[in-house]
């Protein structure tokens, strides 16, 4: 199959994104600081290959503002995020977190010249049945109105304004330089973040580095690269709710290598997700 598809290449994003709640999980280094190590290393080894192969370009003076604001969006999905985990659940931050298709699809509606059709909204609601039946219902039965909740919500905000800002500037501007300039913005951020907060930025174990590494160049480089360009190429909305199945991707890295237990129920919540997102692109479908 053709790299350059982006449909392979979201398929290739999703798997490297997959990996990200593993590693996290497995890692001995406070979530923020995690998400600072994630940017700033890209950025360490994303910089010099553009400049050696003389593919950093200057960025157009119209598109600075947008770009220092992916990269705030960015920085503050996955730091609001963290947070949400800290002070409720995981599995309450991450349900509440993949509510994003729905924001990105009414941003789409809202602000769009293309509009999502009934199909992505057919898909929607399928997928986040799918979504409720693999954490269990009654994990939503349990949500609570509490401040993880609320920025729970507000990451999935976050990372939906992310999807429909990133997908106007890359309609003019090729992935590699918008990764690198947004990534940078957001190493910033996250590192005075860091530091105002006083999250460790220090004294790490060798594997704590190695995971921080994979983070970098695994889950975010090679994974949001890929993204990236099928975010160029496809709708935004299509793309944000093909990657609910990121949690199917990972419910499976969970099983085969930390040992969490993978049951019925899970499975048919994926089994679910999968049809919304193959709902949604029944119009592409068709059309071949």
């Amino acid at each position: 199959m053709n790299i350059k598809n982006p449909a392979f290449s979201l398929f290739i994003g999703i798997l490297c994104i997959g990996l990200y709640p593993i590693l996290v999980k497995t890692v001995d280094v406070h979530g923020v600081s995690a998400a600072f190590y994630r940017m700033f290393l890209a950025c360490v080894f994303l910089f010099p290959v553009l400049l050696l192969f003389k593919k950093l370009k200057p960025i157009p003076k119209k598109w600075i503002a947008m770009i220092a604001l992916s990269g705030f969006l960015f920085a503050a999905d996955i730091a609001v995020w963290n947070i949400s985990i800290q002070v409720s659940s995981a599995t309450q931050a991450t349900l509440l977190t993949n509510l994003a298709p729905i924001w990105v699809g009414i941003g789409s509606f809202l602000f769009l010249a293309k509009k999502p059709n009934r199909w992505f909204w057919l898909g929607a609601v399928v997928a986040l049945v799918g979504m409720t039946t693999l954490v269990g219902f009654e994990v939503i039965a349990s949500l609570q109105l509490d401040l993880g909740f609320w920025f729970a919500v507000l990451s999935g905000i976050f990372y939906a304004a992310y999807m429909l800002v990133s997908k106007s500037i890359m309609r003019q501007m090729d992935v590699l330089n918008f990764m690198a300039y947004s990534m940078l913005v957001s190493t910033f951020l996250l590192g005075i973040t860091c530091v105002a907060l006083d999250f460790p930025l220090s004294n790490f174990t060798l594997p704590d580095w190695i995971s921080l590494f994979v983070l970098a160049l695994i889950c975010q480089l090679l994974g949001w690269i890929s993204i990236s360009y099928a975010v160029q190429k496809l709708e935004a909305s299509s793309v944000s709710l093909t990657l609910l199945s990121q949690a199917v991707v990972t419910g499976l890295l969970a099983w085969l290598f930390i040992g969490e237990k993978m049951t019925l129920q899970m499975i048919l919540g994926g089994i679910i997700i999968l049809f919304g997102i193959g709902i949604t692109h029944l119009p592409e479908a068709k059309r071949m």
